[in-house]
């Protein structure tokens, strides 16, 4: 075992919803196994408030959570990232820069809850199930046995995680 502690970058288009969830689901999941950062290519200015709701609903602290453009992340004082992620399927084809050290990556993209239209149910309705996709595969990432995997099966068991469904998290 080692006590190294893994950097983690969560990305997406508007870093407000999907993006914030894996942040606060990595964070609290896996304790100080995970360094864990989210950011967007093009932030929204605020969090969406039904995916702040969501987080507090089930005792998330949110007091640390902004919505943060990619370039806080590059540099020559960024952190150094371990796994990168994009949450979204816009964020896999936007311009990333590239990263030093060359991080695991994976694309977990998932449907927009923000984009939903129709009733307040509905609305809230996909925020539940972007959360939930997303905490499946935040746990099945945080019981990966990171220390003792080399980076073909790091690599390997990212991707396998990035074809769970969005919907169930199976």
């Amino acid at each position: 075992m080692t006590d190294r502690q893994y950097k983690v970058l969560f990305i997406c288009v508007g870093n407000s919803a999907r993006s914030i969830f894996a942040e606060t689901l990595l964070r609290e999941t896996a304790g100080d196994r995970f360094d864990v950062y989210s950011a967007g290519t093009r932030p929204a200015t605020t969090l969406n408030p039904i995916a702040i709701s969501v987080l507090q609903d089930k005792g998330h602290d949110i007091s640390h959570l902004r919505a943060k453009h990619i370039s806080e992340f590059t540099g020559p004082n960024a952190p150094h990232f371990d796994f990168v992620f994009t949450v979204c399927n816009q964020a896999a084809n936007e311009e990333c820069p590239p990263w030093d050290g060359q991080p695991i990556s994976g694309h977990w993209g998932m449907p927009d809850p923000v984009k939903v239209e129709g009733t307040e149910a509905e609305k809230a309705l996909a925020f539940q199930q972007a959360y939930g996709a997303l905490k499946h595969r935040i746990e099945a990432f945080a019981a990966l046995p990171v220390q003792s995997l080399d980076r073909i099966a790091l690599q390997t068991a990212v991707d396998e995680i990035g074809r769970m469904s969005s919907e169930t998290g199976k």
